[in-house]
């Protein structure tokens, strides 16, 4: 059974009857809305949208950071039924001129980025939101609200469509989960043109009537500052942030004693961070497993046992539904996307109403899911398949490893070896050389610590390199494909 009920057919009925706080609801670094504030903006706004003639079906895009004005066109474009298409604002020019080709938007706010050439529309969109307007029913919580472009390392993002349905469903049920209501606060880094930007600085602040803050760009210090000022209970991000908290020369307990919950992903996430952090916050931290297509279909909740935050990416929530397939991560659920805006790439991805996730991963006691990597970064070794999360998670144990990737690099012999690119603990020594030497992590170290864990010979790096930071995406995963190169150039130089 699902955790939460779906009371409101849109978005924008869903916010209006959220509960009211007192003081601001909406900050960024220059502004401080407060619920009517933002009310009288949406309207606004919505106001502007129809009279350049946008209407219900119509794709709205902009390329923004984070600040009120993303959140109140988002806002806007729901309140009169249109699909809001934010763009990242750090996306280059070729990266929106695919974009735009893809959304043929009948808005564009603010100054205009690249126009797309007629020739590359892909028409996929406007073909879904006509059948969404005008099949059967023409029901508003099956109109799509929102279009985002995935992340990725290799070829073009796709464009993931969500409904209003799906993303009511959501909203609601993670305010069940993490308990959040109009006396919490989060402090948002993610842009809101990822799927947890947008659920966690509009979605879920938006159902909860909660504070939501900010920020255009990551800054320790400043994240600090935010979360003493608005007394910060809930933040989700990668453990990169909550590292370059915890280091940071200002950081002290009692700064961030509001903090109450904590989730975080993308990269593996070690129990020895969770520990930590648990330690260094106070709060509840945990693990948890979703996607631009699936957001968050499994964390745990507070009464789930300790070590399973830990340890695990968490349980199905709600009515989501996971099963692995062949060692791949399929899911299902009301959270799940509507498609692709290419029917193709939809077809390949969707089996029977489950989604193929790409990720490889096991169900500890049939429940915990436990990512173990992406099928398509899986290294073979001389016909061994390895997983490059088991590798990190053993790199990660080690007192002087802060962070690990491990990928796979060209070798005549075998056909991969293991790179392992590893950021050092702060407390660690000045590595040796990445060809080994006598360092406080290099090669020699690193297979010793690998047969006193007793892991297999085959899957222990062969090349350490390491890095002051691991090169990442968007969101905090890491660049695999970079890392894939540098490993590659280095064992041909």
């Amino acid at each position: 059974m699902s955790d939460t009920s779906v009371s409101f057919v849109t978005l924008d009925e869903l916010m209006a009857a959220a509960p009211r706080s007192d003081g601001p609801v909406l900050v960024d670094r220059d502004h401080a809305l407060t619920r009517d504030d933002l009310d009288a903006a949406v309207a606004s706004a919505a106001a502007d949208l129809v009279d350049r003639g946008v209407g219900r079906g119509d794709r709205v895009a902009w390329q923004l950071p984070n600040c009120v004005d993303a959140v109140i066109w988002t806002r806007a474009c729901w309140r009169i039924g249109a699909i809001a298409a934010p763009l990242h604002h750090l996306a280059g020019a070729s990266e929106i001129e695919h974009h735009l080709a893809v959304l043929d938007p009948t808005a564009i706010l603010g100054p205009p980025p690249p126009k797309s050439s007629d020739s590359c529309r892909s028409g996929g969109i406007a073909a879904i939101s006509a059948r969404r307007v005008a099949g059967e029913g023409g029901s508003p919580e099956d109109d799509l609200a929102v279009v985002l472009f995935t992340s990725g390392s290799t070829g073009s993002a796709k464009a993931v469509l969500h409904t209003h349905r799906a993303l009511v469903y959501k909203s609601q049920l993670m305010c069940d989960v993490h308990t959040l209501g109009p006396t919490d606060a989060a402090l948002v880094p993610s842009p809101i043109a990822h799927i947890s930007g947008m659920l966690n600085a509009i979605l879920v602040p938006g159902a909860a009537g909660m504070r939501v803050v900010l920020m255009e760009k990551w800054e320790p210090g400043r994240a600090l500052d935010l979360i003493e000022e608005h007394q910060i209970t809930f933040m989700i991000g990668p453990p990169t942030q909550f590292i370059g908290l915890m280091d940071h020369r200002a950081f002290t307990p009692e700064r961030v004693a509001s903090m109450r919950v904590i989730s975080t992903g993308a990269m593996g996430v070690s129990p020895s961070f969770v520990e930590r952090a648990s330690d260094a916050f106070g709060a509840h931290v945990k693990r948890a497993y979703g996607s631009t297509e699936a957001p968050t279909v499994t964390t745990c909740h507070a009464d789930d046992p300790p070590e399973r935050s830990a340890t695990s990416d968490g349980r199905a929530i709600g009515d989501a539904e996971v099963r692995i397939v062949d060692g791949e991560v399929w899911v299902r659920g009301p959270e799940l996307f509507a498609g692709y805006a290419d029917p193709a790439q939809t077809a390949e991805v969707m089996r029977d109403g489950w989604f193929r996730t790409g990720d490889l991963g096991v169900l500890d006691d049939g429940r915990w899911l436990r990512i173990t990597g992406r099928v398509k970064d899986l290294i073979i070794r001389a016909g061994e398949n390895i997983a490059p999360a088991e590798v990190e998670a053993v790199l990660e144990l080690h007192p002087s490893v802060a962070q690990a990737v491990a990928v796979g690099y060209p070798d005549d012999t075998y056909g991969e070896r293991v790179a392992a690119f590893v950021v050092l603990a702060t407390t660690a020594e000045p590595a040796a050389d990445a060809a080994g030497g006598s360092g406080v992590f290099d090669v020699a170290a690193c297979r010793e610590w690998f047969a006193e864990q007793g892991v297999a010979r085959f899957k222990t790096p062969e090349r350490v390199i390491v890095l002051d930071e691991l090169p990442v995406l968007g969101i905090g995963k890491p660049d695999r494909a970079r890392l894939r190169r540098l490993a590659a150039d280095l064992s041909t130089g």
